[in-house]
């Protein structure tokens, strides 16, 4: 159990890259974490509780939910991070592409959003970081990403509807737009390449997202923003 007064934040996605850093960076910022994936192993540290599941099922984020609850007593902070990224020519894509980008990029953030709002109101205020993509704003030819555009354009949009939809209600709901960022989802051949689609010629560190993350939550005048970090991708080539 943490104390009464502990914040607790949601981080999905959680067992690696983006999301095990930015789970990592609440703890050091004496938060408690709930963590999940559909891989996501039990952890030793009592501050953070791990909960399985796919998140494109509306049932994972009840079981998040509760379970956050029941542990912890509260819900101060949902990070949804948790994302597919599928890169093909548009005419190429199949329906079982379709189905697992919106399945995890917006079916999994609709629903644990709603109950994670709907238990911020009750509490009496929250925050919301949603992840995106800096393609959403840059398209590239050499990446083509119309479903990451559909899913993550809708979770940008979505971002500054619910700021201002709440901005009364004490809930801040912001988002934090990466370039190409060094994860186990990217293989060490492809960073030259990839470093080359940033205007400062480098991939970003999972820690620069972590860190604007964080910035977000210490930052109380700021809702609806769209934070870019991304080597200049969204500023232009």
């Amino acid at each position: 159990m943490s104390s009464q007064d502990q914040k607790v934040a949601v981080v999905t996605g959680a067992s690696q890259g983006l999301g095990a850093g930015i789970a990592d960076a609440y703890r050091k910022l004496g938060y408690a974490v709930v963590a999940t994936s559909r891989t996501i192993a039990p952890s030793h540290d009592a501050g953070i509780l791990t909960v399985q599941g796919d998140i494109a099922d509306p049932a994972t984020a009840e079981r998040v939910i509760a379970a956050g609850i029941e542990r912890f007593g509260r819900i101060d902070t949902l990070v949804n991070n948790a994302g597919v990224f599928v890169a093909k020519p548009f005419t190429d894509y199949t329906a079982d592409d379709y189905a697992t980008v919106i399945g995890i990029n917006l079916t999994g953030f609709f629903r644990l959003t709603q109950l994670a709002v709907e238990h911020m109101l009750n509490q009496g205020g929250g925050h919301i970081v949603n992840i995106t993509t800096s393609l959403v704003d840059n398209a590239d030819s050499n990446v083509p990403s119309v479903l990451a555009s559909l899913t993550k354009g809708g979770l940008q949009s979505a971002t500054k509807s619910l700021a201002i939809e709440y901005a009364t209600r004490n809930i801040r709901v912001n988002a934090v737009s990466p370039g190409t960022i060094k994860t186990p989802m990217h293989p060490a051949e492809s960073h030259e390449v990839l470093a080359s689609l940033h205007p400062v010629g480098r991939m970003g560190e999972q820690s620069d997202i972590a860190d604007a993350v964080i910035y977000l939550e210490n930052a109380p005048f700021v809702t609806g923003e769209i934070l870019h970090v991304d080597g200049g991708m969204s500023a232009g080539h």
